[in-house]
């Protein structure tokens, strides 16, 4: 494949899509050469800043393009499914944002276009492509832990509710803090762990603190949080797996405590116990009787995980290679966050083996 023979149309340019631009610009396999957003302002200042020759008003403009090879989707998670779907069944590989989709259901239906187009499928979790992700990955499947049978992992932010549409009302998120951090702390749990097999679900969903009178968010500058928000603040969950493995989850965007943004994954292990993103390593040993604590070494990285992952997706095109991120994973992510809200509503576990 010659340097940069794979075209990229980014669709939703605002936000998160300047992350991943950085990754395309750097790739010796791809380039951007359209986007598609509704705003036209965003647009055009987006298209200016990366010299993107083609801004288009409407996504069929990028889906129905015959020089894209690659549709980036970085659109509010309601629209990821139908996008994906529909770029997939054009004849594009799809990288998209997390969550893959609000809904196990709709990411099955992606799984199988992607299955009848035979192009590759990926979810952004840039988390994984993070320098301290990498070397604890390479720990733990190196043994340094053993059989890992248990894991901690949340997300918690100090009232900090983004408080556009795309993240606080339902009918465009699919949910609140469980879907859109909680998938980041899930994910690399799950990843570290080596995918185990959930096979029960406990949880509980709720909002409090944002619907007390005054509340507000430094979210833009600081905003009030608007009446209509209609997703949890809060999520938390208890995960059992079919190795015998168990997880604790907790999710939140206003948690009062000294955090402002605190993501922690710690595994434990039968030979050892790890957390990301120290990327540290604790171990203890009989003889002679010592405790170790490793801190791991890893070099730095010139662009941000967002953009490596963006570079990751190309190569394996490029090489012939799986998707780096298979959506079968993110369905294991998404059916447990859907539990989460499941177990809430019901007030039962749900059972995920019968």
């Amino acid at each position: 494949m010659t340097a940069n023979s794979l075209k990229v149309g980014v669709i939703g340019v605002g936000g998160i899509a300047g992350t991943h631009m950085p990754g395309w610009a750097a790739s010796p396999y791809a380039e951007v050469i359209a986007g598609a957003d509704p705003n036209p302002t965003a647009l055009v200042d987006w298209g200016r800043k990366w010299d993107v020759p083609k801004l288009v008003a409407t996504t069929d403009e990028i889906l129905q393009d015959p020089d894209i090879d690659i549709v980036d989707i970085c659109t509010p998670s309601m629209f990821h499914a139908p996008l994906a779907i529909a770029a997939l069944e054009n004849g594009k590989h799809v990288i998209c944002e997390k969550p893959l989709a609000p809904t196990p259901g709709e990411i099955r239906q992606m799984i199988a276009a992607r299955d009848r187009s035979g192009k590759l499928l990926m979810t952004a979790q840039h988390h994984r492509y993070s320098p301290q992700g990498q070397a604890l990955k390479a720990q733990v499947d190196g043994g340094a832990l053993g059989h890992v049978y248990h894991a901690r992992s949340w997300y918690l932010r100090r009232n900090n509710v983004p408080t556009s549409p795309g993240f606080i009302l339902k009918s465009r998120s699919g949910g609140g803090a469980c879907i859109d951090i909680g998938v980041h702390a899930l994910d690399m749990a799950l990843w570290l762990m080596g995918s185990p097999t959930p096979i029960s679900v406990t949880g509980h969903a709720s909002s409090t603190l944002s619907k007390l009178p005054g509340a507000w968010s430094p979210w833009q500058g600081g905003t009030p949080i608007p009446a209509e928000m209609d997703v949890e603040e809060l999520a938390v969950g208890f995960v059992r797996f079919a190795n015998g493995a168990t997880m604790m989850l907790e999710f939140s965007w206003m948690l009062n405590g000294p955090h402002q943004e605190d993501l922690q994954v710690w595994l434990y292990g039968t030979q050892g116990g790890c957390h990301y993103p120290k990327a540290e390593v604790y171990s203890s040993t009989p003889v002679p009787r010592q405790q170790y604590d490793i801190a791991l070494k890893y070099l730095p990285q010139q662009l941000g995980a967002h953009a490596v992952e963006c570079m990751a997706f190309a190569e394996a095109i490029a090489n012939g290679a799986p998707s780096p991120v298979p959506a079968e994973q993110s369905l294991a992510v998404q059916i447990i966050l859907d539990s989460i809200y499941t177990s809430a509503q019901t007030g039962r576990e749900v059972r995920l083996d019968e």
